[in-house]
């Protein structure tokens, strides 16, 4: 079975074929990071406008890759939420107007689950495990007991962890997008040069809104200034790799604590910070547990995860079918 999957949820364009959830046939992907990064973060009229003017030519280029007969497409399939709403409607339009015009079927796809999905891509990968999903916008310890049934036992009561990675980054006049930056910079840093706080939430719940502001306080007391451009007098190595250790940590103990209480064996990484190489680290040394993590180029966004969310979870929709920005 191939599916068509596109993906505008924020400032990513992407289209793909993929075959029986398992493997690309044919992708595309146009990002918008360096037309963003003059603005510190995405601004949604602009990805929008992105969106609009490169979504018809990939659909051209991964059909023309494909060779395939667009009509006998299994079906198309859309990121339909949660994301800026905006975006979403220029993907969802053109899935709705392909499916009309092809006459197959149309499905909407999650953006969360799509991220967990980008797992099964090249791999051996079954239900049941723990997924971690950890991106800009969300931060989820989830429970999938099938491919279509998932829940959810814990996330962020406020910023994600990307999000926290961000604005840390900008703090540190380390640039946008803020994951890869302090992931590069921590490198060369001591994670324990700096005592930072974990956010004190019962479960497996998450805060980091207390971390940036703890980030925040240790720039003012080594006599930074937020907003200025970089000291060489403020060990920015250290700062990012406490900060980074301060995320991480939680995040590997509560996903391991889950998998631990629920018996599973198997844990998945999924989202843009699943590419944050002391994260990969410490789940790959992590004992009695097998981890899946996708390939670097799938853990952000792109379309081959939406593809192959359609095989396993994609729910069939007409086209008065609306996008949503926030799960709930």
């Amino acid at each position: 079975m191939l599916y068509l999957g596109i993906e505008t949820s924020c400032d990513e364009t992407a289209c793909a074929i993929v075959e029986d959830g398992r493997r690309v046939v044919s992708s595309r992907l146009v990002s918008q990071i360096n037309l963003h990064r003059q603005f510190g973060g995405v601004v949604p009229e602009v990805a929008a406008r992105r969106h609009l003017e490169a979504i018809n030519q990939l659909v051209d280029e991964v059909v023309g890759e494909a060779k395939i007969d667009p009509h006998k497409l299994s079906g198309i399939a859309c990121t339909t939420g949660p994301g800026l709403i905006g975006t979403l409607l220029v993907g969802l339009s053109c899935a709705k107007a392909l499916a009309w015009s092809w006459d197959v079927p149309l499905l909407s796809v999650d953006h969360i689950l799509a991220h967990v999905c980008a797992n099964y891509i090249d791999s051996d990968l079954e239900p049941p495990f723990i997924a971690l999903v950890v991106s800009g916008g969300h931060t989820q310890i989830m429970h999938f007991s099938s491919y279509k049934e998932a829940e959810i036992l814990g996330q962020t009561i406020d910023d994600a962890s990307g999000e926290a990675y961000d604005k840390v980054a900008r703090l540190l006049g380390l640039g946008y997008p803020g994951g890869p930056a302090i992931d590069k910079c921590a490198l060369g840093g001591n994670p324990s040069a700096f005592k930072l706080p974990e956010g004190v939430v019962p479960g497996y719940d998450f805060s980091f809104s207390g971390l940036k502001t703890a980030v925040m306080r240790l720039v003012e007391n080594q006599g930074r200034i937020q907003g200025a451009n970089p000291d060489a007098s403020l060990p920015l190595g250290d700062i990012a790799a406490s900060f980074q250790d301060a995320v991480n940590r939680v995040l590997f103990r509560k996903t391991m604590e889950a998998a631990s209480k629920l018996g599973l064996e198997r844990i998945v990484l999924a989202g843009g910070v699943a590419a944050n190489s002391d994260l990969r680290r410490r789940f790959e040394s992590a004992p009695g547990v097998k981890i899946y993590r996708p390939a670097l180029s799938l853990c952000t966004d792109n379309a081959a995860m939406v593809a192959a969310a359609a095989y396993y979870s994609g729910q069939p929709v007409d086209l008065s079918a609306s996008a949503y920005s926030r799960r709930y």
